[in-house]
């Protein structure tokens, strides 16, 4: 009879190694997806989930109970059989010893640890209705816990609270994803991540590359650009690109070029002026992950960056934001930077415009420049030399020699890039 209760016992502290270890190893976003779905058994393993601290305890106090009262029983049992071996007691307290900790502690745990969420899920409703049971258990213990803690003033954290993850391990799960999340997916998701990492500066189109639309020009020269120009909306400014006084889709502005004697008459500013919706200002270093709830919050798909002056630094558009989220579109516009030639050649060399940003050669050629500073090429370089140099001028950043092939209008505008064979 003992030894049958032996038995029951060993089972009992495995079965609690073997759901505990389960428990804590199954895949929570697996087991969350099927409490969705309704499967009650995902339900009860979510509700020990979030008692996870609790479990443990509970556990813990049966596995200790069940392997102390074995133990008893089989020394009881050597001592009935053998009444002076002292041998014979020995050998029986080896004996329970490793048979504890290979059928109630290893074994199980290798076996909760290999089927994880399928003996989380047969499991929890027993677990849970054993939690229910053993409370005033852990209330007891856990109040000697704490006063023992509180003696060594040592402060009792949240279990839950530290199981958090941090945008960096989540990037790192995301990472390690391997096989199981397709690579775009990946991505995307990677992406999404560095959105609150970078401004909206580091994605705009800078002030030099913005194709506005001067007012005070002349009817020819307004009647040319809108003719010609590469984009369906476009900043309007009175003198000079600071003074922006709208934004015209050029699409409502097409009657008004097909009225070809209203164009010559004096109410054509005023016509052109009711064309005009309001500037949508930005202040740099506005996070892009921000800038994406602002635009989807007010309605807006093209904002102006400005400094803290008031002066114009950029334009940042929604299709830009969704570029850094998705990655580059098939078709490109005008002005745009060659993505075939955006490559190392057979000769390791790379020859760029001075105003490429560096966040985009450090992803499309895989190289560290500092992203800190400036956000161009032209602007890395200058920052080091300190002067504008005249062509040509050699140098080295981060095993990158960079030779600047071409200066004009006070800024660089040709480097090539090589990287030194080794």
């Amino acid at each position: 009879m003992q030894l049958l209760l032996v038995v029951g016992l060993i089972l009992s502290s495995a079965f609690f190694s073997m759901a505990e270890t389960a428990l804590l190893a199954a895949n929570r976003y697996r087991i969350r997806h099927l409490a969705r779905r309704g499967n009650r058994n995902a339900i009860a393993t979510l509700w020990l989930l979030e008692r996870t601290e609790k479990l443990l305890v509970v556990n813990l106090i049966a596995k200790a109970i069940c392997n102390a009262v074995a133990t008893v029983f089989v020394t009881s049992i050597a001592i009935s059989s053998f009444v002076d071996d002292v041998n014979a007691l020995t050998i029986a307290t080896i004996a329970i010893v490793f048979i504890l900790i290979v059928f109630a502690e290893i074994s199980p745990k290798v076996i909760g640890a290999s089927y994880p969420e399928r003996i989380a899920l047969t499991t929890s409703f027993i677990l849970k209705i054993w939690l229910k049971i053993a409370l005033p258990a852990h209330w007891v213990v856990n109040m000697f816990v704490g006063e023992f803690l509180r003696v060594l003033r040592i402060k009792k954290r949240d279990f839950l609270s530290t199981a958090c993850l941090s945008p960096k391990e989540w990037r790192s799960i995301i990472l390690e994803g391997g096989n199981s999340i397709p690579q775009k997916h990946q991505s995307i998701l990677l992406n999404l991540f560095d959105l609150e990492s970078i401004s909206v500066e580091d994605v705009m189109t800078p002030r030099a590359q913005i194709e506005a639309l001067d007012f005070s020009a002349s009817i020819e020269e307004i009647r040319y650009q809108l003719t010609t120009c590469h984009h369906n909306k476009l900043p309007v400014f009175e003198g000079e690109i600071n003074q922006i006084i709208g934004i015209l889709h050029v699409r409502k502005a097409i009657a008004l070029l097909c009225q070809e004697h209203e164009l010559t008459t004096p109410h054509f500013h005023q016509q052109f002026r009711q064309l005009l919706t309001p500037a949508y200002f930005i202040p740099e270093g506005t996070e892009v992950f921000t800038q994406l709830h602002y635009f989807q919050e007010k309605r807006e798909r093209l904002g102006i960056i400005v400094d803290e002056y008031g002066e114009v630094q950029g334009l940042v558009t929604l299709d830009d934001i969704i570029v850094e989220l998705i990655g580059e579109f098939t078709a490109s516009t005008p002005g745009d930077t060659n993505a075939d030639s955006f490559l190392w050649d057979k000769q390791g060399q790379c020859v760029l415009d001075g105003t490429t940003t560096l966040r985009d050669i450090n992803k499309k050629l895989h190289l560290d420049f500092p992203l800190d500073g400036p956000k161009t090429l032209n602007g890395l370089l200058l920052e080091i030399l300190q002067d504008i140099p005249e062509a040509p001028v050699c140098l080295k950043i981060k095993n990158c020699v960079i030779e600047i092939v071409q200066v004009k209008n006070q800024a660089i505008k040709i480097v090539k890039l090589e990287i030194p064979k080794n």
